[in-house]
């Protein structure tokens, strides 16, 4: 099973988004469900984030990435993400 993690990242930080980590995020989001496709997660993902406060209110200098972990949602550990 997958569970998507959004990370909110500054850009005056880590202008190469693919160095965003969960981190070094200012803010991570645990999608509070579970998928077993790929492209599922990561719609799911980007679709939660959108949904919030948090995606609606982005700062100029942030940026968002989703990522898929292995595992369900109250199990996901810093050692599991996979990026």
């Amino acid at each position: 099973m997958l569970t998507a993690l959004i990370l909110i990242c500054s850009l005056a930080k880590t202008p190469d988004l693919g160095a965003c980590t969960r981190d070094s995020a200012l803010d991570v989001l645990l999608v509070p469900a579970t998928f077993t496709n790929p492209v599922t997660c990561f719609m799911h993902g980007q679709a939660y984030v959108a949904d919030t406060s948090i995606g609606r209110d982005l700062a100029q200098d942030e940026a968002i990435k989703v990522i898929c972990v292995r595992g369900s949602a109250g199990k996901v550990d810093k050692a599991d993400v996979q990026q």
